[in-house]
Order: C-alpha cells, then structure tokens, then sequence
C-alpha cells in the first residue's frame, strides 16, 4: 500500500510540475510572421536569385548520390546497414564511422530546407513545382502510426549508441513546416502533427531518456536537441504549450546524460570555471534548445544559465561575427588570424540569435545578427563564383587549404577553400549556406502587437501582413548597408490605423527625416495615421568608428559595414564539378602585413575609407584602402 500511495505522489506531483510549466510559461516579446509574409527585393533577390542559380539550386546535381539517397524511405537504416561512401575524406575527422550513416539525412534535409524556402521567397515557378513533388514524396513515407525518419523498425527509438533519430527529423521537419505556411496545405499539417506525436510517444515525458546513448562520441544524438526547433515552430503555429512542455523535457534529459558536445548541458553552464569547448556548431545551435527550455518554464537557474551561455558565446565571435567553429572552439577567444568559422557555425548562430530577439527582444541580439550576415557570412562567399568557403578567419592571407598557412608542411587540411559542395571534408556547409538568407530574412519583421509592426532588421524586402484583420503592404528600399537612406513605402488600402517601429543601430549618429518620431529602446516608434498609400523616408548618418578586439587589434567599421584591405591573389582551380562549378584556392601575390597608427587619417568616401598604415615589411607609411569586408576574398581587416 504505501509503495501505492508513493506512485500516487509522484505521478501527482509530475503532474502540477507539468501544470506549473504551462502556467509559467514565459512571455515573448513579439510573434513571428507566417514564413513567406517577407520576401526580399533589391539587391538581396539578385543574390538569392544567383543562389539558386548556382550551387544552392544545383546541389542535388552537384552530389546526386547524397541527395537522392532514399535514406527517409525505401534506404532506410537497420541493424545490417553498412557505413555509406559520402565522397569524403575521413582520415582525421569525427570519432567512429557510425555518424557516417545518417549524414545523407542531414545533408538533403538542410538542402532542401533551403531550397524550399529561396524558391518560396523568390516565387520561383519551376521551384515550387520541383518543391510539391518533394513533399509529396515525403508524405507517402510517413508509417501509419505517423512516423518519417531514416530507421527501419528494428532500430527506431531503440538506441544505445550514436544515432541520428531526432537530427533527422529536425532537419527534414524543419522545411516541412515552412512550406506548410506557405500553402496552408492541411494534408500537410496532419502529416506533420502525427509525425511530432509519434516521437512524444515514443520518447515519452518522464519515462524515457531520448538522449542516452552510452559514453562514446555522439554527434549525431547532440545535434538532435535541435528538434527543439520544430517543437517551437508548432508552439508558435498552435499556441499549444504541449510542444514547448516537451522541449523543456529535452534539454532536461540532454542535461543529465553522457554527451560529447556538452557546452550547453546545465551543469557545465552553471559551473563558472567551464569554458566553452564542443564542436562550434553544435554550441551555437544549442543556445535554441536553451532558450525553448528557458521561456517554457519560469525557472530561475534556466534563466541565469541563459544569460551566461550568451556571454560566452559572444567571447568566441570576432567583431565581423565569426563564430569559431574550426572545428572546436576548444576553450579559445575568437582572434581575427588564428581561429576560423565554419559557415554551419555563422548560419546557427545567426539562427540562434534571431530566436533569442524574437523571445528577448534586445536591439543588441539584432545588430548581432546583421553583423554576422552583412561581414562574416557575407565574407565567406566568394563574390566572384557560386561557391562558399567551408572555414575562413577574419585575417585572410591565403586559402590554399590551411588556415593561413599554419601548417606549411602538412597539407591535407582541406577547408580553408572555396568550393560549390565541400564534399571532400562533408556536404554541410553549402547547405547551410542555402539556408543562411532566408532565415536572415523570416525575422526581419515581427509583431509587437496586432497593432505594432517591427522592422527588426534593416535590408531591401517588402512585407505583407494582416493589422486588425486589414491588408498592409510594406516596401523597404535600400541599398542597405552599402547606403543608409531607407523609403518604406506603405500601402494601407484601408486606412488601417498602427503603430510602426523602426531600428535604430547603435552606430547612428543622428537621423534625417521630415517624419515626427519618437525612440523607445532602440527603436524609432512612428504613431501617425497612415494614408492608403503612404511613405517614410529616413537616413542614418554615421562616421568611420575605430573598433578594438580582445587582443587589441583595430578594425575600421562604418556603418553595418567592417572594411579590409584587399590582397591580390592568383586563383587556383582544383575539381571541377560542371560547368562554372569548380573548388577553387587563392595564393597571396605579397605577403605584406600593415600596422595600425593613431594618425591614420581615415576618410570615407564613394564606399571605400582610406586610412594611412605602416607597411611592416618596408617601414614605410602608405595610403591603404579598405573596401566591404564581404566584398573580399584575402583580406587585412585587424591592423
């Protein structure tokens, strides 16, 4: 009997414990818009629309075998499943062959998550007809108990070892959900519904441990924590706090079991001599799961965990927003020579961040993410050829395969380089630069209020929202951040009355516009009545602004912008995949290194500054001219 009455107790206080989180839940400071209510205009489209273009339209056809792998289907994992040959190099990367298995999930589910949403953005016909045949295919995977993933029955939610169960689902769920509010597709919905259902079943709250898979390496499981994005996305779609009660769960679990990327386990957060150690990646895509289980519950010690996690990422990141990632950040500062990002680090980071100024709402966590997109993810595109560099540093003085040359005679390190698919180290890193954009673009604008409308990040797009039931229309036009000057257009047929905020960055000036505005925490707050059609011009003014990292090297920003000084370099082709997709190196024509004066003489002028810096190789003064960092491909950015 009194083992009865014991039951009794826990079960009643598992369930005013779950009570509890649904009734503390946490607010959020704005709400998202459906995915496709922003779409880019300007220059941002050209880009995207060279994206798909070139190898984020063309992947599948650039590593056919790894994205037309029927790993979610007919390919499905099982207890006899052989290690797959990905094209890679393994010799000196991950611990075991077993995360081998499940990388094709990752690899098209991340393809196509981005794909799914340029095409979406940029209304691209051929696009959304290739995309329904996708998820058209999907649905006809789903098992009748409403499961999608990569196992077969003998293997699924039965693991004691590496696996990639919820990293697979959250990479494919992921652009499920976004296509779904797009087409409002109901068929769709269900699917997805039943397929979240299946995995809280199967893994169910308080009697089983998703994240206990021994104690040997165990990437595939530690990336899994991120089906905490799906988790959100239904919450933010549904209002259901069943969906965040069950995040919550999960990083409670991840918590408390053995991982091999732990930063972000509470222990380790909480205990203020742990310094930040894990694959890059995962320690910024961890800061989602983090921030899910923080706002689901009212907890102080989530709270606290939060706000220390986020200043210890920020001492990993380089001021342009190069997130280490090289591959550990193995308890580093970010230096603008010596520790590189991999662009899966700045795409997850910046994905992060978005999540934590949508729930937090600090103008610190936005100007963060613009910096990221605008200097380093823009600096890791080559400007020149449809390709992305897998790892870069601020400092670029070669990429010919190592970082900057540190290993002169060893060359098997392959990724300080360009190259359209990366498959010789993995098939991650283009995928994730498909995916970079449009999630820069999902929170650009968010929701205050039905009555409040929020320009959160600066960049040409237009947005089209429902304020008290009403159409608004809003263009942006800008050459933002090359140019500051911004016409919002407004179409309000009408006549809808709303508030508009506005962001001011924290490098403003001072700001030209005819308009009456108020500032509120960082925002230009506009309460006049809106006419049918209707438009705000404004323009930020700004100066050079001499910055100082940790190691008090200077770098010259104006703007959103940093500038470096460009280095000549001789371009190398290495494999050629087909025609203009090629995996090309560049070798540095002089080895010349500036130093930084006090009597720089910067100006600005026509988008360039021009400073005076000391040749270190000469001793001689010259004239120096720094152009956008994201427009360079080797650089001197720190002096």
């Amino acid at each position: 009997m009194r083992n009865i009455y014991l039951i009794i107790v826990i079960l009643a206080s598992y369930t005013m414990n779950s009570q509890e989180q649904n009734t503390n839940k946490v607010e959020e400071k704005y709400q998202i818009l459906p995915f496709g209510s922003i779409k880019p205009s300007g220059w941002l489209k050209t880009q995207m629309q060279k994206d798909v273009d070139g190898f984020v339209g063309n992947l599948d056809k650039l590593v056919p075998d790894l994205i037309n792998d029927p790993i979610y289907s007919s390919g499905r994992l099982h207890k006899n499943s052989e290690v797959k040959d990905l094209g890679n190099n393994k010799e000196g990367d991950a611990e075991g062959s077993e995360q081998y298995k499940w990388w094709n999930s990752e690899t098209q589910s991340n393809w196509w998550d981005g794909y799914i949403r340029n095409v979406i953005l940029l209304n691209d016909k051929v696009g959304l007809k290739k995309v329904k045949k996708y998820v058209q295919g999907v649905l006809k995977t789903q098992d009748e108990d409403g499961y999608i993933g990569i196992y077969d029955k003998d293997l699924r939610y039965q693991f004691n070892s590496e696996n990639g169960e919820l990293w697979s689902k959250a990479t494919m769920y992921r652009g499920l959900l976004a296509y779904y509010e797009y087409t409002k597709d109901k068929k769709l919905w269900n699917a997805i519904v039943k397929a979240v259902n299946n995995v809280m079943t199967n893994y169910p709250i308080g009697t089983s441990s998703p994240f206990s898979s021994g104690n040997a390496f165990n990437g595939g499981v530690s990336h899994g924590l991120t089906f905490t994005d799906v988790l959100d996305k239904m919450y933010q779609i549904t209002g259901d706090t069943k969906y965040t009660d069950y995040a919550l769960f999960l990083y409670q679990d991840f918590s408390k079991t053995y991982q091999s990327e732990k930063d972000v386990q509470l222990s380790n957060i909480l205990n203020p001599n742990y310094k930040l150690q894990s694959h890059g990646v995962h320690t910024y895509e961890h800061l989602r799961p983090l921030l899910v289980a923080a706002y689901a519950s009212n907890n102080i010690e989530l709270q606290k965990a939060l706000q220390i996690y986020i200043q210890r990422i920020e001492n990993t990141t380089t001021l342009t927003g190069g997130a280490i990632g090289d591959e550990w950040i193995a308890e580093r500062n970010a230096d603008a020579t010596h520790t590189g990002y991999e662009y899966c680090s700045l795409h997850e980071l910046l994905d992060s961040y978005s999540v934590l100024f949508q729930k937090q709402g600090n103008s610190k966590t936005a100007e963060a993410i613009e910096t990221i997109f605008y200097n380093a993810a823009q600096g890791s595109r080559n400007p020149n050829h449809s390709c992305i560099a897998y790892l870069k540093t601020d400092n670029s003085f070669e990429m010919e395969g190592t970082k900057n040359g540190e290993v002169e005679a060893n060359r098997k390190q392959t990724r300080y380089k360009y190259s359209p698919a990366h498959q010789d180290v993995a098939v991650c890193c283009n995928p994730n630069a498909g995916r970079i954009t449009p999630y820069f673009i999902e929170k650009s604008w968010l929701k205050e209020s039905d009555a409040v409308l929020v320009n959160v990040l600066l960049m040409p797009n237009v947005v089209e929202t429902k304020i008290h039931n009403q159409n608004v229309k809003i263009e942006t036009i800008t050459e933002y951040p090359y140019q500051n000057k911004f016409t919002f257009k407004i179409a309000n047929p009408n006549k809808t009355s709303f508030t508009l905020k506005i962001r001011k960055p924290s490098w403003v000036t001072d700001i030209s516009t005819k308009e009456k505005y108020t500032v509120e925490n960082d925002f230009l707050i506009f309460e006049r009545p809106f006419t049918k059609e209707d438009a705000i011009e404004l323009e930020f003014n700004t100066k050079i602004q001499i910055k100082e990292d940790t190691n008090k090297e200077k770098y010259f920003s104006y703007g959103a912008l940093f500038y470096a000084k460009p280095i000549e370099a001789i371009e190398l082709k290495g494999k050629s995949y087909f025609t203009n997709f090629d995996d090309l190196m560049y070798k540095p024509k002089d080895n010349n290194r500036f130093q930084f004066m006090e009597e720089n003489q910067a100006t600005f002028n026509k988008g360039q500054i021009t400073i005076k810096a000391k040749n270190k190789t000469t001793n001689q003064i010259e004239t120096v001219t720094l152009i956008p960092f994201g427009k360079t491909i080797l650089r001197q950015v720190s002096f």
